[in-house]
């Protein structure tokens, strides 16, 4: 997979608001999108059985983008527990290289039955945990730039 999961999105008209900047609602279909494409690459083997749900999401708005610009999604793994992750989504302007939005957000896996969380299952616990070493490898990340 490399050392980060990237994909590329096309900011639609329809996103944007009365001011023609992307409206705030917008990122986080482009970070909805990152997740499930960065699991459908490091987890092909998820079924119906296996659920995650989305407990927590923030994000922190950077600079603004605009109708017909391209961004690119970066998917961290920041962290991972018994039966829970972190990742974080970076939002940079393909063209510019500007940083627009970082979010971080926490996963859960569910049971819908139980109505209970679950342990994450052994085999993608372990392909978090080597996209995250993988990560704190790299050299040219965009770290959040609202801490420290």
């Amino acid at each position: 997979m490399g050392n980060q999961h990237e994909i590329e999105v096309f900011v639609r008209f329809c996103e944007t608001d009365a001011v023609g900047h992307v409206n705030n609602t917008s990122y986080f279909l482009y970070f909805e999108e990152a997740r499930t494409k960065f699991f459908q690459e490091i987890f092909k083997e998820r079924n119906q059985k296996f659920n995650m749900i989305l407990a927590s999401i923030k994000c922190d708005y950077l600079h603004q983008a605009y109708a017909s610009e391209a961004l690119i999604v970066r998917t961290k793994v920041i962290d991972v527990g018994t039966k829970s992750f972190k990742l974080s989504h970076e939002l940079v302007n393909k063209l510019a290289r500007v940083p627009i939005a970082y979010a971080e957000c926490v996963s859960v896996c569910f049971d819908y039955e139980t109505q209970q969380s679950v342990p994450i299952p052994e085999e993608l616990k372990q392909r978090l945990h080597a996209n995250q070493m993988s990560f704190a490898n790299q050299t040219d990340p965009i770290s959040n730039p609202c801490s420290g």
